[in-house]
């Protein structure tokens, strides 16, 4: 029987159902905390049970995207590839990928300095969305309207002085309703899509209290999240879709570790089972 090794940090509920879709599925089940595992240069895929697949789902980052080197080491098939989580974790990498792809998205600029930040965004004009180059749930995500609040921000940046506050990664506002669009793509199919509707704040990630609805899957939306998803390398992940009032959809973000417990209390396909399937479908023979 085959056996489906799910590594976390922290089980929220998603690990819980993909859990459960699992052993529904017949596949024996190991559930594997990341903070409590060693591994080294002289480690042994028999060392740890790791299973015959992973589902890597560390909240961490980080965490994540090292502990899925170790298991390529092994030679361990594991979801989603180094490569993959490398793309999707660091916003500019990403963006440049989609954009190279020739999937729509929308105009973002780079600086490495807070003083060619300033300049660039004087040149461009506000407003401006200002984004961390790494990181998740909006945090840090702020519309800048004007030079004051945008000088602040900076100074601020400055002070904190890490080593990804000197990547400046900006974006044009785009012109759309007060939602977007999340997309679960598992291999080569789009299994569910809803909208994230604003709460007030431009902002709509469901972590943040932004709230789902099913959203329609047409040829253009499955289009758009293939091409995103070839773009990082594939496997399992949540594709953002804005629609932008002048040019249709435009994708702005790729997720590695995708949540999905927001989609599926209105998704029509089991999602969770949906993964464990794929994951499944990788496990070398």
């Amino acid at each position: 029987m085959s056996r489906v090794c799910i590594v976390f940090d922290r089980i929220r509920l998603e690990e819980k159902m993909l859990q459960d879709a699992s052993a529904s599925l017949g596949f024996d089940t190991i559930m594997l905390d990341a903070k409590i595992t060693q591994l080294s240069t002289e480690s042994k895929k028999t060392d740890v049970d790791f299973g015959d697949v992973v589902l890597e789902r560390c909240v961490s980052y980080f965490r994540g995207l090292h502990f899925t080197s170790c298991l390529e080491f092994l030679g361990i098939p594991v979801i989603n590839s180094h490569k993959v989580a490398d793309n999707c974790g660091n916003k500019l990498v990403t963006s440049l990928l989609l954009k190279k792809s020739g999937v729509p998205t929308p105009k973002t600029y780079f600086a490495f300095s807070s003083e060619e930040a300033m300049n660039l965004i004087e040149k461009v004009g506000y407003p401006i969305v200002i984004k961390p180059v790494i990181g998740s749930w909006g945090r840090g995500v702020m519309p800048l309207r004007d030079k004051d609040t945008t000088e602040a921000i900076i100074e601020m940046r400055d002070i904190e002085d890490g080593s990804h506050d000197r990547i400046y990664y900006l974006q044009e506002m785009i012109d759309r309703p007060p939602r977007d669009i999340r997309a679960i793509t598992v291999g080569d199919q789009v299994v569910a899509a809803m909208y994230r509707k604003s709460q007030g704040d431009f902002k709509t990630n469901i972590a943040l209290g932004g709230d789902p609805e099913l959203c329609e899957i047409t040829p253009e939306v499955e289009d758009i999240c293939l091409k995103a998803s070839n773009a990082v390398g594939g496997g399992i992940l949540g594709i953002d879709l804005m629609e932008d009032k002048a040019r249709g959809l435009v994708c702005h973000e790729v997720n590695n570790t995708v949540e999905f417990k927001g989609l599926a209390r209105v998704a029509k396909k089991n999602i969770p089972q949906e993964m464990v399937k794929f994951a499944a479908s990788q496990i070398r023979k």
